[in-house]
């Protein structure tokens, strides 16, 4: 049984928003070179907000999961880029490429030590260049990247590196939406809009019958480029599931919290009630974070975005929990989490039934582990670091491009994370 090609609805090979779709793993120069382009513009779209907010402190942030300092996120773009493009000597390997291999120096010529690693606490931070240093050293490395692009063969092997920035920046770009959430930044008025769950329609759960499913992405040659962890794909066999046809809602999980779902020990994971006792000593948890309002009688949910507070619609998905508390709604409810093979068999057959998908990111019941027979990429810490420990999430958000929504990519992170803007849905016991 061969996988497809995966389409979005309306997009061919020759289509102008092949930019930012899905297709893009298998892109040729010429489009993979304007979609470089386009995310580069989106990172720095992105970046001024931040430079309108914390140009004043030095850019300086508080500690914390997902707050990074934002000149380091910035130029580690940049220096990711170079580092497996421009520096690298044998990028034509592609996943072949040994991660450890010899490198050209930079163009800047402190850009491993501002840049290469984490900056740790304030003498980290005090390192770092002026925002002029880091725009200059995106233009120059965007620049040699398109250049050496222009010259590279047009096969998988040759492009695979052009491909993974493409989709790390990418994450990077969201990367600074939630945290500029989390630090309550405004994103301007147009971005601020477009990164506003849609209400969706409640439509009933869909029955997925038994079947036979290739998981993950085949290999290069069949379909451009693949994350390592998505390979190699195997065949699981899943049997029949009911799944709900879109991401909960804040209706459905106001139900929740008004039953007392935050005080019943019962209804949690053991290590999630301890989770949810610790933050209990602090400022406490009664919602998904972000939230400062939800009502168990009027079912209003207030919740804040990007610094102000807005009144969530009962039909947007519920957003910024963790998986704690989806695995606690769950119980509740009487249902499950979603296996990543059920997930992903869902939005290969039952799209055209109504599965709906990329709103939020959703967990999944599964720990993010290697498939049968993995392999590490080059970029061998992306992944292996992170299996047997975080769980995995699927899909994609209104605040991801486009190009990362595919069947077969796994997000991960630990279960208490919740910075992100994700959500989930349920299965049928």
């Amino acid at each position: 049984m061969a996988i497809k090609p995966f389409y979005p609805s309306g997009l061919t090979d020759d289509s102008p928003a092949l930019i930012d779709s899905p297709l893009m793993r298998r892109a040729g120069r010429d489009v993979l070179s304007l979609a470089l382009m386009d995310a580069r513009n989106h990172t720095l779209q992105l970046f001024a907000q931040y430079e309108s907010a914390l140009q004043a402190v030095n850019f300086r942030v508080p500690g914390g999961p997902g707050l990074e300092p934002p000149l380091w996120k910035l130029g580690h773009v940049g220096w990711f880029q170079e580092w497996w493009i421009g520096r690298n000597l044998q990028r034509s390997l592609g996943p072949r490429c040994p991660p450890g291999g010899v490198r050209l120096p930079s163009i800047e010529s402190k850009a491993d030590q501002w840049f290469g690693m984490h900056p740790a606490g304030p003498a980290g931070l005090q390192a770092l260049p002026d925002v002029a240093t880091c725009r200059a050293y995106l233009l120059e490395t965007l620049e040699s990247t398109l250049e050496l692009l222009e010259r590279t063969d047009d096969q998988d092997d040759a492009l695979y590196f052009y491909r993974l920035c493409l989709l790390r920046e990418d994450l990077q770009g969201e990367s600074f939406a939630a945290m500029a959430q989390a630090l309550g930044l405004p994103l301007g008025k147009a971005v601020q809009a477009a990164f506003t769950p849609a209400q969706m329609p409640l439509r009933a759960p869909l029955w997925v019958p038994a079947t036979h499913c290739l998981l993950g992405s085949p290999s290069e040659a069949d379909t451009g480029f693949a994350f390592d962890n998505e390979q190699p794909v195997h065949a699981v066999n899943v049997p029949e599931f009911e799944i709900d046809a879109q991401a909960v809602t804040w209706a459905q999980y106001v139900e929740f919290v008004a039953d007392g779902g935050y005080d019943r020990p019962e209804l949690w994971h053991p290590e999630g009630w301890r989770w949810l006792q610790a933050l209990a000593a602090g400022e406490g948890r009664r919602g998904p974070r972000y939230v400062e309002e939800i009502g168990a009688s009027a079912g209003a949910v207030v919740q804040s975005r990007f610094g102000q507070p807005m009144r969530m619609h009962a039909q947007q998905p519920a957003m910024h929990v963790s998986w704690w508390e989806a695995d606690a709604w769950c119980r509740w409810a009487g249902r499950r989490l979603p296996a990543e093979a059920e997930w992903e068999a869902a939005a290969r057959t039952a799209a055209r039934r109504g599965f709906r998908w990329g709103d939020v990111w959703e967990w999944t019941a599964s720990t993010f582990r290697p498939y049968p027979g993995f392999v590490p990429g080059p970029d061998h810490g992306y992944s292996q670091p992170c299996f047997g420990t975080h769980r995995v999430l699927r899909g994609g958000s209104m605040a991801s491009r486009a190009r990362l929504k595919h069947p077969a990519f796994r997000r991960f992170q630990l279960p208490g994370r919740d910075e992100a803007f994700c959500g989930f849905r349920s299965c049928a016991l």
